[in-house]
């Protein structure tokens, strides 16, 4: 079977002190894996050089964000009135649906922040949904040198509890040295798996630090091997079916949608950029000054597959 690698590109994160984070997905060569849309992983930072996480109050719609740890803690706070800690191996979900807002801020005392954010992409049918929030710590479970946590979906006989719109799949894999582990896969899913650290092969073939390995559907079974040992995100779920316009923090369909939630969010800052008041996304209690949507290009925003 064939993988294909996609490599990372390097974002900032923030202001002038910002964090930079590697962005795998979306990709020139792929946009979604199953309705995993966004995929940004970040760190080990040492936080007093790059300032840690400072996200303040920004909106989403048409999505849900995941977020996952190796090191470090972040609050996070919406405007739905969802005040959480995200710490490592304990998964926050957030739905935006119809609108939310929310920050995100690595704490004082996180001296290294390591970790993921991940988006998912809302089917149209629940794109409007009410704003929600679900935290889980999934159990570990493991074998002959390899352990797993089963973020969403089912997978070594663990269930993850946590709502999902569509069929998917998350879960974070550790590789003893000399590891060999045949994960069973679901056929008509496809599957992206993310290398954090160590060395990896799937099937054989072997893929670098940071690096991104898309499986395509009618998988049943992808081996993966490991010499020093390895940490990995496996995601996956069906080909989504559905085209989006995902622009800045919005999952839309139209490029009219689009512009419609710019304005909104924008229509909520004060005058003098240092406020919120309430509307479509909402206000995040014990705020700070929140973050002004880009200039929207003047080109038509065209759907992705």
């Amino acid at each position: 079977m064939s993988i294909e690698i996609m490599t990372p590109r390097e974002v900032p994160l923030g202001g002038l002190r910002a964090m930079s984070v590697r962005r795998t997905l979306p990709a020139r060569e792929r946009t979604l894996i199953g309705a995993w849309c966004f995929l940004d992983h970040y760190g080990p930072d040492d936080v007093a050089a790059t300032g840690g996480m400072m996200v303040t109050p920004h909106p989403h719609t048409g999505l849900q964000t995941v977020s996952w740890l190796f090191t470090g803690e972040i609050e996070h706070r919406d405007s739905a009135g969802n005040q959480a800690m995200v710490r490592p191996g304990e998964l926050n979900l957030m739905t935006a649906g119809r609108g939310i807002s929310h920050s995100e801020i690595s704490t004082p005392d996180t001296t290294t922040l390591h970790g993921a954010q991940l988006w998912v992409a809302l089917p149209d049918g629940a794109r409007f949904a009410d704003p929600g929030f679900e935290h889980y710590a999934p159990p570990a479970v493991g074998g002959h040198r390899w352990s797993a946590r089963v973020l969403l979906g089912s997978l070594f006989g663990s269930t993850s509890p946590v709502r999902t719109f569509t069929p998917l799949l998350g879960a974070e894999i550790l590789l003893e040295a000399n590891a060999r582990l045949v994960v069973p896969t679901e056929p008509t899913y496809e599957h992206g798996l993310l290398l954090d650290q160590g060395d990896l092969a799937i099937d054989g073939q072997p893929v670098k630090q940071n690096e991104l390995a898309y499986a395509a559907p009618r998988t049943e079974a992808l081996t993966l091997t490991s010499e020093e040992g390895a940490r990995v995100l496996l995601l996956g779920g069906p080909p989504f079916g559905e085209q989006i316009i995902m622009w800045w923090n919005f999952v839309g369909r139209t490029d009219e949608e689009v512009r419609e939630f710019r304005a909104h969010w924008q229509g909520q800052i004060t005058a003098d950029g240092k406020d919120v008041v309430d509307g479509q996304f909402g206000v995040v209690a014990g705020h700070q000054q929140p973050i002004p949507a880009p200039e929207i290009p003047a080109l038509k925003l065209k759907p992705r597959r």
